[in-house]
């Protein structure tokens, strides 16, 4: 069961009263990490997402299409930028995070460390992840007690809203095409149930609760799931294609009809529905990186490599 750690700590409880966090001299130790590390995991997810859009972007079927993903990338590499510098002012090294990490040690979500097959995909990955990320990023820039990341999540929020609002246009064209509605089809289920993996572990297992009680975030990871699931599921029923969850009047609650979570066959990318998982196998799942992690990541540190090596010789 989660434990608060509001009973020790006179920070957290100032910040529960309302207190903004400005300056390095404001905090704890432990607040500092706990940001630290929600920025790390932020500005990683960020900049990883560019690798995966870059595999299918020329599959793109229009000029128009093609600029707009170009903007979108664009938009995501300044989305880490604002979160790395951020990490570089609680004195953080930028250059052993970016350039010295290695692959299994960076924290953006597993989904992205996957090709995409086709433009379509980018559709879901937009319309899924794109608003997962909304929806993390809207939550913290409501309730975020450190300031300089409120204000700059006023930016961040209006471009997420752009590429979501993409996704949701390809996937509208898709299912008027039969060979991308057949695409849409194959896709979504892999895509959607990594979409709920975006948001963490259940709230009956996490252990920790400062980024809550530190009001780094304002709602529980389940209280998120619930607000993606609120926006993803009346999207999909109003384009005549079915995701695995529904409504429950009785509980004012979306209810997946699928184990969640489940066992994942890697190499088929497949979810094995009638295979229920743990949370603890999924957190090994997720250390293990996915198959293009390596490359992914090399491929964004290259530059500062054949940089060093120049360096060398010259």
């Amino acid at each position: 069961m989660a434990t608060s750690t509001l009973a020790v700590d006179p920070l957290a409880e100032k910040i529960q009263r309302g207190f903004i966090v400005e300056t390095p001299e404001d905090m704890t130790e432990e607040y500092r990490q706990a940001l630290v590390q929600t920025l790390t995991i932020t500005g990683d997810t960020e900049l990883m997402s560019v690798p995966a859009l870059l595999t299918a972007y020329k599959q793109a079927p229009t000029l128009n299409r093609k600029i707009t993903i170009l903007a979108i990338m664009q938009d995501e590499l300044g989305h880490a930028h604002i979160a790395y510098i951020l990490l570089r002012e609680l004195g953080v090294d930028l250059e052993t995070l970016l350039y010295e990490r290695p692959p299994e040690k960076w924290k953006n979500p597993y989904a992205f460390d996957f090709d995409l097959d086709n433009f379509v995909e980018i559709g879901l990955f937009n319309a899924l992840y794109d608003r997962a990320g909304y929806t993390l990023l809207s939550d913290i820039g409501q309730n975020t007690s450190y300031g300089p990341w409120r204000r700059a999540l006023v930016k961040v929020d209006k471009e997420e809203l752009f590429h979501l609002r993409n996704g949701e246009s390809i996937l509208r064209e898709a299912v008027k095409n039969e060979v991308q509605k057949k695409q849409l089809e194959r896709a979504l289920l892999r895509m959607f149930i990594m979409g709920l993996e975006f948001f963490g572990v259940a709230d009956e297992v996490k252990s920790r609760t400062r980024q809550l009680d530190y009001r780094l975030k304002g709602k529980t990871n389940d209280e998120l799931r619930q607000t993606w699931l609120s926006k993803v599921v009346p999207f999909f029923e109003s384009i005549g294609i079915a995701v695995p969850a529904h409504y429950d009047d009785e509980t004012n609650r979306y209810v997946l009809d699928i184990p969640f979570p489940c066992k994942f066959d890697i190499e088929k990318r497949e979810w094995l529905l009638d295979q229920p998982d743990t949370w603890e196998n999924v957190i090994r799942r997720f250390k293990a990186r996915g198959p293009r992690n390596q490359e992914f990541v090399k491929r964004l540190q290259k530059g500062y490599h054949d940089y060093q090596e120049l360096r060398k010789t010259s």
